[in-house]
């Protein structure tokens, strides 16, 4: 298996060149986010994802997450790496400086997350879905809720997950059927959600679940859904972790590649209920949820680029080092690298790995812009133009990457 050494010189190529870093840079938000410090964050950054979460990618993989009487455990070396990548502030990186994080543009989220991808996509997950939370609340939820936890999230002290899937409702979120009852200030949440990454593990002093519920009188279909934030321990007024909240995990499902992250399946109200908090308006909570989803699958993109650069690599490091047969022009026996379809194989591969990035990453940097430009109208413009390629980046470079792999497959011998 080939080392991961981040591409920080095409990346740092996109980010300037295509994402047009200088636009971002003029903005009065964004005026560190220079060339210089750039090139310093993504140096840093490669050398975390090389060194710290890449070695732990296999022995994760075969070890697995563990359930055992109730309680998750991540696999050896994670909960520490983890403690690394927080205390390194990385959590933090695009997150606002009123609550803690370090304001760089999301454009830089996305380099980093694509050498997250690359090094260890199933502890990336957990981060993943922290910022997508994140996301949620500062777009959707009331000041003291943001307040009290947002800071926590954004230090990486507490992690964010998503809970929609339910067994009878699948993609359908029109079927879900979990109930909040309101109980003064809060809500009283039960059901069961299926497929919720890192839905309980011991990474972190306190998992953020943001759970979909129908409340009583709620309208059948979509229109019917809120959305709660359900912690796993209550939290106190002066910010100290108070009882344990009514969840569980029932069990873990045992996904293709990322073992080392815990896909639960979690039961909510088993007993008096788990006290949730309401997100956004009665009856809107699928409205709120996409802020997160849209969220998601701009990084659920960079899965797809990530993975496809790591493919690239090994079938590089694999084609210099097999010798196999000969070459025109060559004494001897020759490494396949050598060999004309070989090296269609490799360009192609390439090829995916680079358009892909600069798909992803000039989309975030319109993410910035619709965001943070000053101009009324650009912001608009950005914004529609995120919309557009917000299915493009999560379906195309998910779909190239698998292409990507493929071909790393065949060049490693089919």
């Amino acid at each position: 298996m080939s080392d991961y050494t981040a591409p920080t010189k095409d990346m740092q190529f996109v980010i300037e060149s295509l994402a047009n870093l200088d636009a971002l840079n003029q903005l009065s938000d964004y005026q560190d986010a220079t060339a210089d410090m750039v090139e310093a964050i993504l140096e840093q950054a490669g050398r975390f994802a090389s060194e710290v979460i890449a070695p732990l990618n296999q022995s994760g993989d075969q070890h697995g997450a563990q359930l055992e009487d109730g309680k998750v455990s991540a696999p050896p070396g994670f909960a520490d790496a983890y403690r690394q990548f927080t205390e390194n502030g990385w959590m933090g990186l695009d997150q606002p400086p009123e609550f803690d994080g370090q304001g760089m543009p999301y454009l830089m989220q996305s380099a980093v997350a694509e050498m997250w991808n690359s090094a260890n996509m199933a502890f990336t997950l957990c981060p993943l879905l922290t910022g997508g939370a994140a996301e949620a609340l500062k777009t959707h939820a009331p000041e003291a809720i943001k307040q009290k936890y947002l800071p926590e999230m954004i230090a990486g002290r507490f992690t964010g997950t998503m809970n929609l899937t339910e067994p009878q409702a699948g993609s359908d979120l029109s079927a879900v059927r979990s109930k909040a009852v309101p109980d003064g200030d809060f809500y009283r949440i039960s059901g069961q959600k299926i497929f919720i990454t890192w839905g309980e593990h011991d990474m972190a002093e306190n998992i953020i679940h943001l759970v979909l519920a129908r409340l009583p009188d709620a309208p059948e279909g979509v229109k019917g859904i809120s959305l709660f934030l359900v912690p796993k321990f209550l939290v106190n007024d002066d910010g100290s972790l108070g009882e344990r909240n009514d969840l569980n995990v029932v069990s873990l499902e045992h996904k293709l590649g990322i073992h080392a992250s815990p896909t639960c399946v979690m039961s909510f109200g088993d007993n008096d209920g788990a006290i949730g908090y309401l997100i956004g308006e009665e009856n809107n909570g699928l409205a709120c949820m996409f802020t997160m989803m849209n969220h998601a699958r701009l990084e659920v993109g960079m899965e797809g680029v990530g993975l496809s650069t790591r493919a690239y690599q090994h079938a590089l490091a694999y084609a210099k080092d097999r010798i196999q047969g000969f070459a025109h022009g060559h004494e001897g026996r020759v490494s396949i690298i050598h060999h004309p379809d070989v090296r269609r194989m490799l360009m192609q591969m390439r090829a995916i790995s680079e358009a892909s990035r600069a798909i992803a990453y000039t989309t975030a940097a319109s993410y910035d812009l619709a965001h943070k430009a000053s101009d009324t109208e650009q912001r608009q413009q950005h914004q529609r133009r995120v919309e557009l390629m917000t299915p493009v980046v999560k379906g195309w470079c998910t779909e190239m990457a698998q292409e990507a792999t493929y071909l790393g497959i065949q060049v490693h011998g089919g």
